[in-house]
């Protein structure tokens, strides 16, 4: 993994005017979480770019100034539903020999057969959560999808040996799939109607035929 290093400062205060009068700061209020005590802390938004707007996992160093760092994970933010700013991020102090749960990105690989036939290719997990040791944490996980045809997808367990990895999924948990194309289905949706007579149909042809049959004669 990648490493990136952000300053911050420490908060001395943690209440909701402090936290308003970071973000109208362009600063973003922080937690780290370790072996000792929560630390909060915050830092310039710009400064979180690099670590938010990208695909990749990064171990972040956390730096209070003072020779004093933390190597640390991200492990979950907080953006403004409307504005997307970045509201708030958690962040996990890296133990070697201790496990941490996190999600990890897809990577897709290769053009499935069923999109070159016309297919759709629905991209539905684009994470997955793992649990491992940070020395066994991957950037990402590789899906290969070249063989997968029309209505074929691609679940966790499909993944095969992840050595170092504990997937927390189950093996019929979908990542991704090929979809028919629109045009089959609207056409199986429509034959299907026009071949199908409905219970209220076929009582209706039923009760005209016998009343048909006990009709009186007119002659």
């Amino acid at each position: 993994m990648k490493t990136i290093t952000i300053k911050v400062s420490k908060r001395e205060s943690v209440g909701k005017k402090a936290t308003k009068a970071l973000r109208n700061a362009d600063k973003v209020p922080c937690v780290l979480y370790g072996e000792g005590e929560t630390i909060h802390f915050s830092a310039d938004e710009s400064s979180f770019k690099p670590l938010v707007y990208s695909p990749k996992i990064f171990i972040t160093n956390i730096d209070f100034g003072d020779d004093k760092k933390f190597e640390t994970i991200m492990h979950q933010i907080q953006f403004h539903p409307v504005t997307d700013k970045i509201l708030h991020i958690d962040f996990y102090q890296l133990k070697e020999g201790k496990e941490m749960t996190l999600d990890v990105p897809i990577k897709i690989e290769g053009t499935a057969i069923g999109v070159k036939k016309g297919g759709a290719f629905l991209f539905s997990n684009r994470k997955i959560s793992i649990t491992s040791l940070p020395k066994n944490i991957p950037d990402f996980i590789k899906v290969n999808i070249e063989n997968l045809d029309i209505e074929d997808s691609f679940s966790v367990g499909d993944l095969g040996e992840t050595e170092g990895l504990i997937i927390n999924h189950p093996e019929n948990f979908v990542i991704c799939r090929v979809a028919a194309p629109m045009a089959e289905i609207v056409e199986e949706v429509e034959e299907t109607e026009e071949g199908e007579i409905t219970e209220g149909e076929e009582k209706t042809e039923a009760t005209a035929e016998g009343d048909a049959e006990t009709a009186p004669s007119q002659e």
